[in-house]
């Protein structure tokens, strides 16, 4: 069937056109910068891209994309949690928490503070807090899921942190906020 369409109607057809090819050409520019950016190992800072941080403000909100113009998607309201970032754009970072929910937060909203979360994953039980950084070392107290402690450093698959009135060593693949085999002092 061939049929003319009326001058709104070509109007129409043409807009819906125009704009399902420039969706198509931002879909595919931010896939391909997407790929880009995880085969870096510096991002715009500098820095190394992963890294952890943690926040500075008891307030955060995050938004959908880098800039102010984007919608809030949610708000983080406790300072010190710890932060995955995995991509830079100018001065915002894309960031990651421990339940794999990312956005983008302004680069000064973030600190180099390194805190980690232990086992945010559990509800329930207690991770052993050691004297000193190996699994056989005598147990100084429990902690938690969730506890929020400052991280000092980490070697040999433990890392000492600390809270308000303790401090000792806890297993590295029990935190949120270090790699794996991450070391630093």
């Amino acid at each position: 069937m061939n049929r003319k369409l009326s001058k709104p109607h070509r109007f129409r057809a043409i807009a819906r056109g125009l704009f399902a090819l420039t969706l198509l050409v931002s879909i595919s520019v931010c896939v391909r910068g997407d790929a880009i950016a995880q085969g870096t190992t510096e991002g715009a800072s500098g820095l190394p891209v992963p890294r952890f941080v943690s926040l500075k403000s008891d307030r955060v909100n995050v938004r959908r994309g880098p800039g102010r113009d984007h919608e809030v998607v949610w708000t983080f309201v406790r300072a010190g949690l710890p932060l995955e970032i995995v991509q830079e754009f100018e001065n915002w970072r894309r960031i990651r928490d421990w339940e794999g929910s990312e956005g983008w937060v302004f680069h000064s909203l973030l600190s180099g503070r390194r805190t980690a979360l232990v086992k945010p994953w559990e509800k329930s039980g207690t991770v052993p807090l050691r004297a000193s950084p190996n699994s056989n070392a005598a147990v100084i107290g429990e902690l938690e899921p969730n506890v929020l402690a400052s991280v000092a450093e980490c070697g040999k698959g433990f890392c000492r942190l600390s809270g308000q009135d303790w401090a000792g060593w806890v297993d590295q693949t029990l935190l949120f906020g270090v790699y794996p085999d991450e070391t630093f002092d």
